[in-house]
């Protein structure tokens, strides 16, 4: 048999190479050996094409390139081609414009995940075989990485809850109730949406979906009452007028709004998520998407009563950190200045000023004694969404000591025959902590409802201010709010100067020079240092003079090799006094954190170190996408500057086979606003993965 004919023959008389070269980017040494199984890819017997890689083009079979590259280059069998592959990192494929018969060297870890990565998209498409511009796969790893966030990623994050939508919604597992249906559920006052929902059940019974309509009264005990029964629950629709809708008679056309998900697992629309995701948007000119999830918090407020922390049904009681007036602000300052694009402000501007009174400045959340607020869910008993085993450890000395298994504690204590306080009290911080988006950290161990926090109460500062500015500037200083009362700017004026002098009194440190959470049963303030120091200067409640001490001592407690580390190290070891990590303390870094910090610092002046954050932030997700075959995880250790965590929950986005197709919303969103931040010279130094601490080195000599 002639071995050129051979698709994995290894071709040794045919070619030999160094493959000491380092690959493409990375700097780093691909593995040393003096021979390659080389692939003649197409079948063919040609001769090297050793001329340079511009304007080339190679024609592909796509099935013989995926097999090649994965049984030579894949080493660890998990279908991605990393730095820690130990391949030799050189495949051969032949050219188009030779009609095949001369060969391309595809070489080094980034071009041949690339190559990877093509291939899959190309297969994603039904195609056979590919035309593949070599241009595209040495591509600048940070131009490729933002076109595949423009052009695939967030395509790939795009749900609906239409009747084409629902099967890849309703199939998540995480949906699916204890008889293996699955469930919708509709708000009491919106019939459109439980027709529509009926119809879809009957024209789709291969999705086995029934459509429950909640009591107008959504209780805690209710919502405890369907904890086995998971669903998803329903979003904001455009509705037609009388006699357009599926179910005939004065029935109304219902036709879901889209919206984005976080990525991986998530298959739902997220609280505070969706708030970084549609900065992302807006960004890359998707603006009636981002306009779209405003219009999905409008609903969730005036159906659910508060934005929810996702559109699940054990979700019903719990929200999380209110984003609404500066997201709905960002779209409309993309939107054509209309009439009716005013209103629709106008609209969420008013669901705003609801979620503020129903959710924030009502016990439990507002204590009323510091005037500020506090994470604090409504539900009742274990979270339902955690996995079966999460609270073992948490129950077993309790179990223990009434002589009874886990399984039948946890059933007695979820259905009232045991009373324990201790638990409900420890349930009742633990809800917290999954409200405030920070699930978990020490910082909230075993306290998080007794907190006044730095993040919320800079939130809510921020929905005042905001709040005011439209008032004054749009509505001519008067607004009538959804109960047919006039609200004023200097009503809101006023609440936001007087949150601001409650967190300076209770949340500002004069003496350390940053801002701490206060617990409000000791009555002192907390000294855990936290990325979230630096939201008041997001929200623009910290003074020049604060700033002028916040920026030195937060970024000496926070600042890592990647960027802004969730928590400091000093407070994480001391809080944590040996036990597991948590997934937002040190040394992990999140876009939301950094994302802020970015805006904060900028607005009062520290554009250089908003800068030198962003290349920071920016660089790990560059490596990692050009070192792990296109990796953009959920998080990172940035004191390490690596996506591979062993921690509560994994990373999500890690998981994936062949191409990563969504990317991580959030994260997404943080490298095309963040690339904003950087000077044409430090894009060319990330393009070249220059690490940040050589890059800043050179910078400050020069000055």
């Amino acid at each position: 048999m002639d071995d050129f004919n051979d698709p994995f023959a290894p071709a040794k008389s045919y070619y030999k190479t160094d493959y000491r070269r380092p690959s493409l980017f990375t700097g780093r040494a691909v593995k040393d050996a003096s021979e390659s199984l080389v692939a003649n890819l197409m079948g063919r017997r040609g001769s090297l094409d050793v001329r340079g890689t511009n304007g080339h083009k190679v024609l592909i079979k796509l099935d013989e390139v995926q097999d090649v590259i994965l049984r030579q280059e894949d080493t660890d069998k998990n279908y991605q081609i990393t730095i820690e592959d130990t391949g030799p990192k050189l495949i051969r494929v032949p050219t188009l414009s030779s009609g095949g018969h001369r060969f391309m060297d595809i070489r080094g870890n980034y071009m041949l995940s690339n190559l990877l990565q093509e291939v899959a998209l190309a297969k994603r498409e039904g195609r056979k075989e590919a035309v593949i511009d070599l241009d595209r796969l040495s591509e600048n790893p940070v131009d490729r990485l933002q076109r595949m966030i423009r052009t695939v990623f967030w395509d790939d994050l795009i749900r609906s809850m239409d009747i084409d939508g629902l099967e890849r919604i309703c199939n998540d597992p995480k949906n699916l109730s204890s008889t293996g249906e699955a469930i919708i559920y509709t708000p009491y006052y919106d019939d459109d949406a439980y027709e529509y929902y009926i119809w879809a059940a009957k024209v789709r019974p291969d999705l086995n979906l029934k459509v429950v309509k909640l009591p107008q009264d959504i209780t805690p005990e209710y919502v405890k009452s369907i904890n086995d029964k998971f669903g998803i629950l329903a979003l904001a629709a455009e509705i037609g007028p009388k006699g357009t809708g599926v179910a005939g008679g004065d029935s109304r056309s219902y036709k879901p709004i889209p919206f984005v998900v976080p990525g991986g697992r998530f298959n739902e629309m997220y609280g505070w998520d969706s708030y970084f995701e549609a900065l992302g948007l807006l960004t890359d000119y998707r603006i009636e998407l981002a306009a779209g999830m405003v219009s999905h918090f409008v609903y969730q407020i005036k159906h659910y009563g508060k934005i929810m922390n996702a559109n699940r049904s054990y979700y019903l009681t719990r929200s999380q950190p209110p984003f609404l007036t500066d997201m709905a602000l960002q779209v409309y300052n993309k939107l054509p200045k209309t009439a009716e694009n005013e209103e629709w402000l106008k609209v969420a501007i008013n669901a705003a000023i609801d979620e503020y009174y129903k959710v924030w400045m009502t016990p439990p959340r507002l204590d009323e004694e510091t005037g500020l607020n506090r994470y604090y869910s409504t539900g009742i008993g274990m979270p339902p969404e955690c996995e079966p085993t999460h609270f073992d450890h948490t129950i077993k000395p309790y179990a223990e000591k009434l002589g009874i298994s886990l399984n039948e504690y946890k059933c007695k204590y979820q259905s009232g025959e045991i009373k324990e306080p201790e638990l409900d009290e420890y349930f009742v911080h633990d809800r917290a902590v999954r409200e405030s988006g920070h699930d978990t950290t020490y910082r909230f161990e075993s306290c998080c409802a007794y907190l006044v926090t730095v993040d919320l109460n800079s939130l809510l500062c921020k929905y005042e201010t905001d709040i005011a500015k439209v008032i004054h500037e749009m509505f001519e200083g008067k607004l009538v709010n959804n109960k047919g009362e006039v609200e004023t700017n200097a009503i809101w004026e006023e609440r936001a100067l007087k949150r601001k002098q409650n967190i300076d009194k209770y949340l500002w440190d004069e003496e350390r020079g940053m801002y701490f959470d206060y617990n409000i049963k000791t009555k002192k303030r907390t000294v855990f240092e936290s990325a979230t120091t630096i939201w008041p200067m997001w929200a623009g409640c910290a003074s020049a003079e604060q700033a002028e001490k916040l920026v030195p001592n937060a970024l000496k407690a926070l600042q890592v090799a990647g960027g802004l580390v969730s928590t400091s190290k000093r407070s994480t070891q001391e809080a944590s006094s040996g036990g597991p990590g948590r997934q937002w303390d040190y040394p992990y870094g999140w876009a939301p954190h950094q994302m802020l910090a970015w805006v904060g610092l900028k607005k009062y002046g520290y554009i250089d170190h908003a800068r030198n954050m962003a290349y920071r932030w920016l660089f790990t997700i560059t490596q990692a996408y050009t070192d792990y075959n296109g990796v953009v995880p959920e998080k990172f250790d940035i004191a390490n500057l690596t996506h591979r965590v062993e921690v509560e929950y994994g990373n999500v986005g890690t998981d994936f086979k062949l191409l990563s197709t969504c990317g991580f919303g959030w994260m997404n969103a943080s490298y095309d606003i963040g690339l904003e931040y950087l000077t044409p010279h430090m894009r060319r130094a990330l393009s070249a993965l220059t690490h940040p601490d050589e890059l800043f080195s050179k910078l400050n000599s020069r000055r």
